[in-house]
């Protein structure tokens, strides 16, 4: 699959100049023209007015302000970039840590070291599978994908314990 991602604007948020580098080159490998660069929140919050991104993708632990709150910032229905499909980048792959992604409505999760065959795929699916926003008092964010056995995240009662009508995993 060929996907033509000269026309859409990236913004890569990275506190490590190093990996934004890895990033924008993996970016222009697959064909990205406009690739806008923050290195950790606060900047990327400034940038994404500058830019108007298509497609954010953000490391999760940055000085300033981290990824999880310029997440938790952008995911508020008046915001203008509310519906912007975000990937976060992590090296923790804890399980809380993926849990607490859904919860802050990231659509791909990537994990380091990234590969360019994995970003590739994250991108492609919030492209070619995008998903409806959900809101509820306790989220907004694209619909969580259906998990085998487990509620959605957006019709559970919140305090309630997992698997017994509680938070989906």
């Amino acid at each position: 699959m060929n996907l033509d991602l000269s026309s859409l604007t990236f913004l890569v948020v990275e506190d490590s100049a190093y990996m934004r580098t890895i990033l924008r080159t993996m970016l222009q490998g697959f064909g990205a023209r406009r690739i806008v660069e923050a290195e950790d929140g606060a900047s990327g919050l400034e940038a994404m007015d500058r830019a108007n991104p298509d497609i954010l993708i953000l490391d999760w632990v940055m000085p300033i302000l981290d990824g999880a709150d310029m997440v938790r910032m952008i995911r508020n229905p008046q915001n203008p970039f509310a519906y912007v499909p975000v990937i976060m980048v992590t090296a923790h792959t804890e399980r809380s840590r993926i849990l607490e992604a859904r919860k802050l409505g990231i659509h791909e999760l990537l994990c380091k070291p990234i590969s360019a065959k994995a970003l590739y795929q994250r991108i492609a699916s919030v492209i070619m599978h995008p998903r409806e926003f959900v809101k509820t008092p306790s989220y907004f964010g694209p619909a969580p994908r259906a998990i085998r056995n487990r509620q959605k995240i957006w019709q559970a009662k919140p305090g309630a314990p997992p698997g017994g009508g509680g938070m989906a995993a």
